[in-house]
């Protein structure tokens, strides 16, 4: 603990986080959480907002359609750079949503009650960045309408997927991180889905949120099927955090490309995987608590915590980085160590640096107990953090195929518009779907916000 900083059972951190002290009971969760989605008024904030990112969502739709119309050709992917930025986006976006995925099932598994205030946004964020990335390797194949060759259908003509192809990993990874995560995300939604519908005014909103809520009734039978259904998904859903992010750097690791060609790839790309999705997590958190009055919820005991896992995977993205070096030095191999070369002095040197500044440098800030209470520092951080992990992802790519074997094959690599509309557009699909999310569905967990002020009770009685 920081020289300085109060402990957690302190009366000032107690103040600042009712949901471990006095001051709320079941109604007030239940009517703070539930009035953001039924009863209070559309703000104009959230109208324009929301315009704002369907516009730029609308970007996306109108890239893609030209992309169909065209082909590959409209964006900078040449010979031989043939991953540009569609794997760059992809990597990037699965890697957010990981920490979805590890706050709602690994910190539910340890008994970490602080996950409870950011789980719900958090496992909405990983659904969304999922869609986000899933649309990359489907329009980078040229010929998206024949996708449903790389799942294992019927084939009476015995034409199979290439299980030997990282592709084929993807799919099978992805799809199936998805799906549990999905599961997962809806499990977890069904108490308060029926009270949304128990609260519900209107009629419409009374049937959809029944038909949602499954029947729930809250009786002991409910609550046990419910509890045990959860903690079996948390346990499918953990071993999906180191699983997924793997598979994905074995897209890397199996090539015999300089800087790809490497074992350290698993655990580096998970560690950043969950740095990179805890910084989303902060970039969310610290709006949303402004903006729908949550600091009681959200509290700077949940910034506090995220801002020192994010401090934690760093460090160990640092190690990953400090050992690519050392590997690519010590094995001897002219062409690992040519790629060290270019990444220091190459053409794409400055965006190098900028990564290491935005990943390695500007982190260790957040050593100080006042840094990761400074909201706007925190906010600022989180977003700097997220353009060096996507600076990491463009480095490993595009140095490694610009400089191969033979130098008469080195080219360049630029991204088009269409590259960046495409990028900036998934962006804008992934705040309109948060947009929707938090207007018709709670962005806290009631349950779970209920159980834990029955349990602060408890023991201060």
């Amino acid at each position: 603990m920081s020289a300085g900083q109060p402990p957690f059972d302190s009366p000032e951190i107690r103040r600042l986080s009712p949901v471990i002290g006095p001051g709320h009971t079941y109604g007030s969760v239940t009517d703070k959480i539930s009035a953001i989605v039924l009863t209070r008024p559309t703000s104009l904030g959230w109208y324009v907002g929301f315009l704002i990112a369907f516009s730029v969502m609308g970007m996306m739709t109108v890239a893609i359609a030209w992309l169909v119309i065209k082909g590959t050709g409209i964006w900078g992917i040449n010979i031989p750079i043939g991953w540009g930025f569609a794997i760059v986006n992809f990597v990037w976006w699965i890697g957010i949503g990981h920490a979805g995925t590890l706050i709602s099932a690994i910190l539910f598994l340890l008994n970490q009650k602080w996950r409870t205030s950011i789980n719900r946004f958090a496992e909405a964020m990983t659904l969304f960045a999922v869609a986000c990335a899933g649309i990359f390797p489907l329009i980078h194949t040229g010929r998206p309408w024949l996708a449903f060759y790389m799942m294992p259908y019927p084939s009476t003509m015995g034409i199979w997927p290439q299980f030997r192809s990282p592709l084929i990993w993807d799919v099978f990874a992805v799809s199936t991180y998805g799906t549990v995560s999905l599961m997962f995300w809806f499990v977890g939604l069904i108490p308060d889905l029926a009270t949304l519908r128990d609260r519900s005014i209107r009629k419409p909103l009374k049937i959809i949120y029944g038909m949602l809520s499954l029947g729930w009734r809250g009786s002991g039978r409910h609550w046990h099927r419910y509890q045990s259904a959860y903690l079996l998904l948390a346990g499918l859903a953990t071993p999906l955090v180191l699983s997924v992010h793997t598979v994905v750097s074995f897209d890397f690791a199996i090539a015999i490309v300089p800087g790809w060609h490497t074992t350290i790839f698993p655990p580096y790309f998970v560690a950043g995987a969950i740095y990179s999705g805890f910084a989303m997590v902060l970039t969310i958190a610290i709006p949303l608590r402004k903006a729908y009055a949550l600091e009681d919820f959200i509290t700077m005991r949940h910034l506090d915590n995220m801002a020192k896992v994010m401090l934690a995977t760093g460090l160990i993205v640092a190690y990953g980085y400090f050992f690519e070096f050392f590997l690519s030095l010590y094995s001897g191999n002219k062409f690992d160590v040519f790629l060290v070369q270019q990444r220091l002095h190459g053409p794409y040197a400055p965006f190098y640096f900028a990564l290491i500044l935005s990943n390695i440098l500007v982190p260790q800030l957040l050593w100080s107990y006042k840094v990761r209470h400074n909201v706007v520092v925190l906010f600022l951080m989180s977003i700097v953090v997220n353009i060096g992990m996507w600076l990491e992802r463009f480095v490993i790519v595009v140095i490694s195929l610009t400089r191969d074997f033979v130098p008469s094959a080195w080219g360049r690599y630029s991204p088009t518009f269409w590259d960046w509309a495409t990028f900036i557009g998934t962006m804008g699909m992934f705040v309109t779907l948060l947009f929707l999310f938090v207007r018709v569905l709670p962005a806290i967990s009631i349950a779970e916000m209920r159980e834990l002020v029955a349990e602060t009770s408890e023991e201060e009685k």
